[in-house]
């Protein structure tokens, strides 16, 4: 068989619920027992299950005739190397793809959707069918990219981490972080339940969450206190955003967000927002004796430890996502 390429074609992939399910109960029909028995149905796991597998079959097959193809599971990203040629393919939902593309430099990923029926794919705008046509175009370098903006968090003993959608550095689980925040000339001494640093791909998702949800607190909670506290929760019901607080992917800037500021007499609230530029950066010294962490993406598994002594550096990543369009 005659190939267009020999460069590699890295098709990613994800587990499916069903066998994180098997991976728990050890059997199907032990995951179906429990699934079943708190009253929830068993056919939507499987059926998933089925259209994903023969999504990922198919996607082989044709990946199969254009190149040499190497499957990576998502759990193996963090270690696996990419080489610097490659055409990434990932099949699955659009934090799959997220999840990919920050640990590329430079390759061209692109995101498959496996069951539009089912997935509203951000990041995933093509079907399997479609990378016959896709993947040669990318070879011939005639396929639109996107440039995707992202972030890195640089330690004081040489650990970093990128981020595609969003950093988050604060306690490991529930609690409240101590740190030293600056930016620019400000510094203060905070205690919140972390610091979120986001990115324009990020602002749809958790940024957007944060932004939304400010507003209609503070705007429901100086309403209420205008009206004597009468009608607190069809008030707040009611609030919505002036403007959509998205930015574009490719974004010159990023923005930090502190969540849940506390004052005290050691710590302040004043340094709770703020856009880090281009030639910027954010800085943030850990006070936290132990549990304090950096992770990316909603991936907590894949963590900076963020103690007492560790200063963290945050700006824009040397480097850039490229997304097929």
């Amino acid at each position: 068989m005659e190939r267009l390429t020999e460069n590699k074609l890295v098709l990613v992939v994800r587990e499916t619920r069903l066998e994180e399910l098997r991976a728990r109960f050890n059997t199907v029909s032990q995951a179906r027992f429990y699934v079943e028995g708190l009253g929830a149905k068993f056919d939507d796991y499987e059926e998933e299950d089925r259209s994903y597998h023969l999504a990922v079959h198919q996607a082989q097959q044709s990946l199969g005739h254009l190149g040499r193809i190497q499957v990576v599971k998502r759990g193996f990203l963090p270690n696996f190397i990419f080489g610097p040629d490659d055409i990434v393919v990932a099949v699955g939902q659009d934090g799959l793809v997220a999840n990919t593309l920050k640990y590329l430099d430079g390759q061209p990923l692109v995101g498959v959707n496996p069951e539009p029926r089912r997935y509203d794919g951000f990041l995933l705008p093509f079907q399997v069918k479609d990378l016959s046509k896709v993947v040669p175009e990318i070879f011939r370098k005639t396929r639109p990219i996107k440039v995707v903006t992202m972030a890195k968090a640089s330690l004081n003993n040489g650990q970093t981490i990128y981020a595609v959608n969003d950093l988050f550095i604060g306690p490991k689980s529930h609690g409240s972080a101590r740190y030293v925040i600056r930016s620019g000339d400000l510094s203060e001494s905070q205690s919140s339940s972390g610091v979120i640093v986001s990115t324009g791909m990020g602002s749809s998702g958790w940024f957007s969450s944060l932004i939304t949800g400010a507003k209609g607190v503070s705007a429901a909670f100086a309403a209420a206190a205008a009206r004597g506290g009468a009608g607190e929760s069809k008030l707040a019901l009611g609030v919505a955003p002036s403007h959509s607080p998205r930015f574009p992917w490719n974004a010159d800037h990023l923005y930090f967000t502190v969540r849940e500021p506390f004052p005290s007499k050691t710590t302040g609230t004043a340094l709770v927002f703020g856009r880090i530029g281009a030639s910027g950066s954010l800085q943030i010294d850990s006070l936290m004796p132990e549990r304090g962490v950096i992770f990316s993406d909603g991936i907590e598994a894949d963590f900076l430890e963020f103690n007492s002594g560790s200063k963290a550096t945050i700006g824009l990543a040397e480097r850039q996502g490229r997304l097929v369009a």
